[in-house]
């Protein structure tokens, strides 16, 4: 974002203190042997823990509910989140990463953290972390930073509820210091395998290190060798495991870009906000998570509660409509798993031009799988690099000659800005335009629409400038492709 635009300095200051923190790309060097990468998680794990401690366990304060996934963790987050906020619940949601601002990972009561509450916390940390380390303690790494943030923030706020997206993993992510009330596994695909794999079994069994003895676990695993490996934690640790499978516990019903789940059990429909029909699975392990916090902490939230829970949440960057002519769609789609989920969501448009894609992912991410596949679906990409602190992206060039194998037409253009002036350039009015692989270039492009001076000032993904003119766009979309 453009730093400047902000007009908090306080702010400004903030975002530039954490940033400073930021002295290696995330993730091991490659060929790193896999008990090494573990031994240093677990070491960060327990500096973290200690520094919580210090700090009076801020995570301790207030009940969580604790989400991971290869796909998926980000979006059910968001709908547990939301029904909870309309439920009257004082709720933070954190979760990983940010498309634009640093504020997206500090959400309380349905709005972004005040920038000047932001920098508030960050100047108390900062001195938090002084005396800790004059005491003895170690420095924080921007990762173990930026944790303790959250879980101090959100005490400072007297949140009713914690909703705590993983970052990367599980059992050795720096959020995993939480007891929840609730954990929750989405998927299991093959993603960030430098850290977590070789394996999918591997991914399996870090996704599962959510599980906390005698608390509940939902999943929304059910390949056999996967779950097999996720109940097998569960069993040892003394937690339930609730797998919900769709045809025994939800039925989806899609209308174009429309989805509405409907509980097998009750009967009770519930159309979903987010578009895409793969969407119904997050929706309704969110629904599973609701319930069963509700039950332990002995409160009640109706159907109807989580109905317009489901139908008002919003996401950015997720099959997110953006512009309608022509017709723009977001969606960070950095793995195959994801990938997929999304060709299958264009291919309920009815779009009667040509299809466009603008796609650069970093690496690390099974880039020529990805790019592969999104050239057998669309007429033409146009390949650009992401930029992301420290960290590499994939080489469009070789990108472009994966689409190119394809038999599809493909350009790059290194700068994010111009690829996208490009691909608006070239596009016609009933032509459809599809910005996707890394979060950061979603991030990145999205400035087009929403500046992120105005996301930081407005508290909000959406703030007021083209908001009309996109919800308008939102509506006839869905009136043409199918209402939600």
């Amino acid at each position: 974002m453009s730093e400047a635009s902000v007009p908090d300095a306080r702010y400004r200051w903030a975002t530039g203190y954490l940033r400073a923190l930021i002295q290696a790309p995330p993730g091991p060097p490659p060929g790193t042997p896999p008990e090494i990468v573990r031994l240093r998680a677990q070491r960060r794990l327990e500096r973290l823990r200690d520094f919580l401690a210090y700090l009076g366990n801020p995570h301790r304060v207030y009940p969580v509910i604790h989400i991971t996934g290869t796909s998926g963790k980000g979006s059910t987050a968001a709908f547990i989140a939301n029904i909870l906020h309309v439920a009257g619940y004082r709720t933070g949601l954190h979760t990983s990463p940010y498309l634009q601002v640093e504020t997206e990972k500090l959400q309380i009561a349905g709005q972004l953290m005040a920038p000047e509450r932001f920098a508030e916390e960050v100047a108390i940390l900062d001195q938090a972390v002084r005396s800790w380390i004059a005491r003895g303690g170690q420095p924080l790494t921007y990762g173990e930073f930026w944790t303790a943030l959250v879980f101090q923030a959100l005490r400072s706020e007297r949140v009713d509820v914690a909703v705590i997206e993983v970052s990367v993993g599980g059992r050795f992510d720096l959020t995993n210091v939480v007891l929840p009330e609730v954990a929750v596994i989405t998927t299991v695909g093959l993603d960030h395998v430098r850290t977590l794999g070789p394996t999918i079994r591997d991914i399996a069994w870090h996704k599962a290190g959510i599980i906390k003895p005698g608390r509940p676990a939902i999943t929304g695993v059910t390949d056999p060798e996967l779950l097999a490996i996720i109940a097998a934690e569960a069993d040892a640790v003394g937690a339930s495991l609730t797998v919900v499978r769709e045809g025994s516990d939800y039925g989806v019903t899609s209308t174009g870009l429309g989805t509405t789940l409907t509980d097998l059990r009750t009967g009770h429909t519930f159309p979903i906000g987010l578009l895409g029909s793969y969407q119904a699975r997050n929706a309704a392990l969110a629904i599973a998570a609701i319930r069963t916090f509700a039950d332990r902490i002995g409160g009640r939230i109706d159907d109807e509660t989580i109905a317009r829970g489901l139908v008002t949440t919003r996401f950015p960057g997720r099959f997110e409509i953006i512009q309608e002519t022509p017709l723009v769609i977001l969606d960070g789609a950095h793995n195959p798993q994801k990938m997929a989920a999304l060709l299958e969501a264009l291919d309920a448009l009815s779009v009667q031009g040509r299809r466009l894609a603008l796609f650069g992912v970093l690496e690390g991410h099974d880039a020529l799988t990805m790019a592969t596949m999104l050239a057998k679906s669309v007429d033409m990409v146009v390949l650009t690099t992401p930029r992301a602190f420290l960290r590499t992206a994939a080489d469009p060039v070789e990108l472009a000659a994966a689409c190119q194998a394809q038999g599809t037409h493909a350009v790059t253009v290194d700068d994010p800005a111009e690829a996208l002036a490009l691909v608006l350039e070239m596009a016609q009015p009933n032509d459809l335009i599809v910005v996707t692989g890394s979060l950061y270039l979603v991030g990145h492009v999205r400035e087009h629409w929403y500046p992120s001076s105005l996301i930081v000032t407005q508290r909000t993904c959406w703030p007021i400038r083209r908001s009309i003119a996109i919800q308008g766009a939102e509506s006839a979309c869905r009136q043409q492709h199918g209402s939600v």
